[in-house]
């Protein structure tokens, strides 16, 4: 695996474990967290550049589809990321309250989709970790 995409992948694997397991741990907190800073739209525009600003350092700096699956799902990350930066400036704030709203107060939907960064995080950390340099 290229350097990058094994720092990548550890960095964006130990986060998603990390943020993963507090979710779980500190749910209602994470709910109320998002429920104050969707409220607030200076918070909303500093989170929006700040995505925005992450995901194009992602696409620009890793934009590789054919390595392996840990860097096409790093670079899949990087889009996603982007284009959620791009979503949050555009769309009025008022939809991006009801949208979070809705996904953080259901149970099914918030457990489902922390487990899924566990275990993405968890695939992301072993392979940035097992893998050597190419």
């Amino acid at each position: 695996m290229l350097p990058r995409t094994l720092f990548l992948s550890r960095l964006i694997g130990l986060y998603f474990l990390v943020c993963g397991l507090a979710l779980i741990v500190h749910r209602q907190v994470f709910i109320d967290a998002m429920a104050t800073l969707t409220s607030n739209p200076a918070a909303m525009l500093c989170l929006s550049v700040f995505t925005l600003i992450a995901g194009l350092a992602m696409v620009l700096g890793h934009n590789i589809w054919t390595t392996s699956p840990a860097a096409v799902i790093v670079t899949l990350l990087g889009w996603l990321t982007l284009i959620k930066g791009v979503v949050y400036l555009l769309l009025p704030a008022k939809w991006l309250v009801g949208f979070s709203q809705a996904a953080l107060n259901s149970g099914t939907y918030f457990y489902s989709a922390t487990a899924f960064v566990v275990v993405l995080g968890a695939y992301l950390t072993y392979q940035g970790f097992r893998s050597k340099p190419a």
